[in-house]
């Protein structure tokens, strides 16, 4: 009796384990791509392809960041009332300057930027009279 369970038993995990391993392997690589950022997709030929949907969007954050710190290192410009986003290397700025020349010169800073394609200076000069 002790011998069929145990034969039973072993023909069921040779049976289920590889579809317990298939299953293991692709939540690992569900998990993997999660954590990358990708997502694959399995097209008409039955091929799978890859795409990175973070990879602008992690780019785009690291141009925000270094244009900002451009701005916080610059004793000429007040960039505290000035926005900055980011898409695509695209970087539009908004928001207030004191004067022309300080919406111009954070479009100049944004332009010589890292990984900048182009700056879209929306910036207003604030009224005069208007302090910081």
């Amino acid at each position: 009796m002790m011998n069929k369970l145990a034969t039973a038993l072993l023909v069921t995990g040779l049976a289920v384990a590889p579809a317990a391993s298939y299953a293991n392997d692709t939540s690992k690589s569900d998990a993997a791509r999660a954590q990358t950022g990708t997502s694959s997709m399995q097209g008409q030929s039955g091929m799978t392809t890859h795409t990175t949907k973070t990879g602008a969007a992690v780019s785009d954050a690291a141009i925000t960041t270094k244009v900002k710190a451009n701005f916080a290192a610059d004793k000429e410009v007040s960039a505290t009332n000035i926005q900055v986003d980011t898409d695509n290397g695209v970087v539009k700025l908004t928001g207030t300057a004191k004067s022309q020349d300080d919406a111009m010169k954070a479009a100049d800073i944004a332009k010589a930027t890292e990984g900048v394609a182009s700056v879209d200076n929306a910036i207003r000069v604030s009224a005069s009279g208007t302090k910081y």
